[in-house]
């Protein structure tokens, strides 16, 4: 299994893949005195913004993190609000996703959700896997150190050589093993931590931390941000 080709040439250039951590939907819908719902709602909508701007700016990839591993500690309540906003996120989003020619890769252990959910999720990712406009990957259950965990565990089962395992090794058992490797991370809310996404992944990614709300972010936002990556200069250790 070969992993993905790293270019480390320095170039500076629009990043081939974004990811970002969606965050601040609570605190938004709490400045405007609204139940968190409203707040995931206004999220949904940001989502939908941010696709389209992203093919818009020739991104090959985008990676957002729409619920973690962790999420499983919120109240029961607001995860069902989550999981029936996943549900009509799905069905109302996935003929325009399919015709605008976006394939969809779901990573993170989604099969704990509810069996229509699954059942939903797989629908939409085999009815776009033929399309070859950007990819769009949406974490669902996801966390990165059981990411790791899970790769470690298949090269143990495979029984390698231990003097054979290198970083290409544990990459090609990654859940972004086909994909180009992470350019930009991108965490709205003001926060600064990287909150168990992709921490294999960002290891020489750029990071970006924006004060923007995820409701509130735009095409604009996400242009700001990839210009704000041309800017910078990727030495990846050396001088």
């Amino acid at each position: 299994m070969s992993g993905p080709v790293d270019d480390r040439s320095g170039r500076s250039g629009r990043p081939r893949h974004v990811a970002i951590i969606m965050d601040g939907n609570g605190r938004w819908a709490k400045k405007r005195l609204l139940p968190r719902i409203a707040g995931h709602r206004a999220g949904a909508e940001a989502l939908r913004r941010t696709i389209r701007a992203a093919g818009q700016l020739g991104i090959e990839v985008l990676t957002l993190y729409a619920f973690s591993s962790e999420n499983w500690r919120r109240p029961a309540s607001e995860i069902a609000d989550l999981m029936g906003l996943l549900r009509h996120y799905i069905r109302a989003e996935i003929a325009e996703i399919a015709e605008a020619g976006i394939r969809l890769r779901i990573i993170g252990d989604y099969r704990r959700f509810e069996p229509d959910v699954v059942t939903l999720i797989d629908d939409a990712v085999m009815r776009t896997a033929g399309n070859s406009g950007t990819t769009l990957v949406i974490a669902l259950n996801y966390g990165a150190q059981d990411e790791i965990v899970r790769a470690v565990r298949a090269i143990a089962a495979e029984g390698l050589d231990p003097a054979a395992i290198d970083v290409d090794t544990i990459g090609a058992r990654l859940d972004t093993a086909d994909l180009p490797p992470l350019d930009l991370l991108i965490r709205t809310s003001g926060e600064r931590r990287l909150s168990n996404f992709l921490l294999w992944q960002a290891a020489y990614a750029e990071l970006l931390f924006v004060d923007t709300l995820w409701p509130d972010f735009d095409a604009a936002a996400l242009t700001a941000a990839v210009n704000d990556f041309v800017t910078r200069e990727r030495r990846y250790g050396g001088l």
